[in-house]
C-alpha cells in the first residue's frame, strides 16, 4: 500500500476545498482538541512565540463557504485596527461578487 503524502505547504489562495484567502506565511501550527466546555489550549511555545500573555484579547475572525464556516484564524486585538483593511478587506470585496 503506498504511503499517503502530506501536504505541509503554504496555504494557497482559492484552493479547494475552502477556497481561503492567502494569509503571508500560513502554516499549521499545532493541532487543538476541544474540551466538553468548548474551550482549547494554545500551547506554550506559540504563545510566547505570539507574545500572547494572560489577559490578551484575541479576535477570532472566520471565513465562510457555502453556509459554513470552513476556516478560522485568530489575531491579537491590538493588531485589529491596522490590519483590518488588509485582511479582510479583500474577503469584504471577494463576497460582493
Amino acid at each position: 500500500m503506498p504511503k499517503k503524502k502530506i501536504d505541509n505547504s503554504p496555504c494557497t489562495p482559492g484552493s479547494e476545498p475552502c477556497g481561503c484567502h492567502p494569509v503571508t506565511g500560513c502554516k499549521v501550527e499545532a493541532v487543538l482538541s476541544v474540551d466538553e466546555r468548548g474551550q482549547m489550549v494554545l500551547p506554550k511555545d506559540i504563545r510566547k512565540k505570539a507574545g500572547i500573555r494572560t489577559g490578551d484579547k484575541l479576535a477570532l475572525i472566520s471565513w465562510e463557504k457555502d453556509g459554513s464556516i470552513c476556516c478560522l484564524a485568530l489575531m491579537k486585538v491590538e493588531n485589529l485596527s491596522g490590519m483590518v483593511k488588509d485582511v479582510l478587506g479583500p474577503l469584504m470585496h471577494e463576497t460582493e461578487r
